[in-house]
């Protein structure tokens, strides 16, 4: 589609599928290389030949809140594409669903663990590895549900609220060299919330005044523009897309 990341490589967390993937697509479409991650090494290998094949993309597998891991996929990174320019923090977890009376803790633990924690480490190993000295940009996933009370998925919205502080406080200490921003959506036709609109999406959409919920091509694309020297002074923020649901009031 264009140019604009042409001799850039970003690392895309969580990008087998969904959300992570049509960033990864836009991103390529736009002239980068990609690294992206998952679980499954069969989803990976499937995602890299839907992106182009090896000559764009490349594909690691572990779990995203392992810093060896991580360290392996930025070091990968910069041995087959020269370099680590820009993270994309797409991992996420939401396990759990119902009142925070009856939250188990230790999956309250892990929710925080994989959303919150491990994208400050893969910060980390990005600046060390490559942004520290070179520079480069981040973005955050986060969610409309860490904007508001969302009842139901309460600590997952409360993990998302603490990520999108991180981002704020990420942007304050690695500035000027390094941007880092987030995108908050709201409901996205994925595998991952599906139990949010599966047999009632006529319904949900209702209450989002562009009356659609959203797909993951809509998110790929204000992932790039943050990414990219479009929004090269843009720093701190979190872009909302959520097909205008919150104007309601609603998650």
């Amino acid at each position: 589609m264009s140019s604009r990341f042409e001799g850039r490589t970003a690392i895309v967390t969580g990008a087998s599928r969904g959300i992570g993937l049509a960033i990864a697509q836009r991103l390529v479409d736009d002239g980068a290389r990609v690294v992206i991650t998952g679980r499954k090494e069969l989803a990976l290998a499937e995602a890299v030949a839907e992106l182009g094949g090896p000559d764009v993309a490349l594909g690691v597998a572990g779990h995203a809140g392992d810093a060896d891991h991580q360290a392996e996929v930025v070091e990968r990174a910069i041995t087959t594409f020269g370099s680590a320019d820009l993270l994309v923090n797409n991992t996420g977890i939401n396990p759990a669903y119902g009142p925070l009376m009856e939250m188990d803790l230790d999956v309250a633990r892990k929710i925080v663990d994989v959303n919150c924690v491990a994208a400050v480490s893969w910060v980390q190993q990005a600046h060390r590895q490559w942004m520290g000295e070179h520079g480069g940009a981040v973005v955050n996933v986060a969610s409309v549900a860490g904007r508001r009370p969302a009842p139901g998925i309460a600590f997952y919205g409360a993990s998302k609220a603490m990520l999108i502080h991180l981002t704020e406080e990420l942007a304050v200490e690695l500035g000027p060299d390094i941007r880092v921003n987030a995108v908050a959506p709201a409901v996205v036709k994925t595998k991952f919330a599906t139990a949010l609109y599966e047999g009632r999406e006529e319904e949900v959409a209702a209450a989002y005044p562009l009356r659609r919920l959203g797909v993951p091509d809509d998110i790929g694309s204000v992932v790039a523009f943050l990414l990219s020297e479009d929004a090269a002074w843009m720093t701190g923020q979190t872009l909302v897309v959520d097909g205008g649901v919150l104007l309601g009031g609603g998650v």
